[in-house]
């Protein structure tokens, strides 16, 4: 069965760069060798990664790229820190909270541009809207992870603060979420739409009650170091020009097959159910189509990262806002991927 940080539940602490996905699709000494680093070892989450490398279009730019999963956004960003990755997928509220405490990260594609989270609770309760987890347990993947900030933020904007009106427990995803569940230790848990259909495929019905206007709360992006964008821009320019088309080969319908196939050498165990890797991709990639009004493929609004922000004071989680919200991001890497599609 899936379960999406099986394999790197232990390495917050320590980082070793570990569980390998897949193989780089091509292998030479004149292309230059990069990490990306992903918070859990699925394919399906990091789609356009797999399938540009599949398609070669990593290869076109002179790069061959090694996949390595490791424990959420914040040991992510903890190896772009400690130079052992390139570029990695963390989500903005660990990266907004990371800068806070020095670290020079930069989003540079947004790829969850709807919100990939939601707060779940069983099918059969009778929870129907945040508020009513008021001196509640909720239950994250990981203690760090993005899903935990948007959940924060969820409940802040329910009037409610973390400790004091509810409480979160990590208790992984997957069977010990569905145990955690059972057990009675969780009434609710902050799932990754990949978390739900897992949970859901494992016979644990639940449903989604976060207030719809936490769909505009984009989630996990591309991000790399501002060392890298100043210093190594010509690198920063081939990734993304290579990422954005993979997005928009992963987009049509017409490469379907090639784009399973590409997931499913990313990582076999996805791969072994066809029916539910398919009814998962479709789902992470609905997440990634931009809503009206945004200017295409991996644009991110600006708004909507003050907000985020917002949030992060409001609950508590970093001290205060950062000198300049706007070094956290930029739509420039975007554009170049957008024009290299086109």
């Amino acid at each position: 069965m899936i379960n999406r940080r099986a394999l790197s539940a232990a390495l917050v602490a320590s980082l070793p760069l570990v569980a390998t996905l897949g193989a780089p699709a091509f292998a030479s000494d004149d292309l230059r060798k990069i990490t990306f680093v992903q918070p859990s070892p699925s394919a399906i989450n990091s789609f356009p990664v797999f399938v540009a490398i599949g398609e070669g279009f990593f290869e076109e730019e002179g790069l061959e790229v090694t996949v390595e999963a490791i424990n959420g956004s914040g040991a992510v960003l903890q190896a772009l820190s400690a130079g052992q990755a390139h570029f990695g997928r963390p989500g903005p509220g660990p990266l907004i909270a990371a800068r806070t405490r020095g670290v020079d990260a930069v989003h540079i594609y947004n790829v969850a541009a709807r919100s990939n989270f939601g707060i779940a609770v069983q099918e059969g309760s009778d929870y129907q809207s945040v508020e009513e987890l008021r001196g509640k347990v909720i239950g994250t993947g990981t203690a760090d992870g993005a899903e935990v900030g948007f959940a924060r933020n969820v409940m802040t904007g329910a009037g409610m603060k973390d400790g004091e009106d509810y409480e979160f427990l990590t208790v992984g995803d997957g069977g010990p979420a569905t145990a955690a569940f059972l057990n009675g230790e969780i009434e609710a848990y902050s799932a990754s739409t990949a978390d739900t259909a897992i949970l859901n495929q494992r016979g644990m019905a639940v449903r989604d009650i976060t207030p719809a206007e936490f769909g505009r709360f984009f989630g996990n992006g591309i991000a790399t170091l501002g060392d890298t964008i100043r210093n190594d821009r010509a690198l920063v320019e081939a990734w993304s020009r290579a990422f954005a088309k993979g997005h928009a080969f992963a987009l049509d319908d017409a490469n379907r097959e090639a784009v399973l196939a590409h997931l499913a050498a990313g990582n076999p165990q996805e791969g072994e159910d066809k029916e539910f890797q398919a009814a998962l991709f479709d789902a992470v990639r609905s997440k990634t189509i931009p809503a009206e009004g945004g200017e295409g493929l991996g644009w991110y609004p600006a708004e909507v990262w003050q907000e985020w922000q917002d949030a992060l004071v409001a609950g508590g989680e970093v001290d205060g806002p950062l000198e300049d919200l706007s070094a956290a991001w930029t739509n420039e890497f975007a554009k170049i991927g957008r024009e290299a599609v086109n």
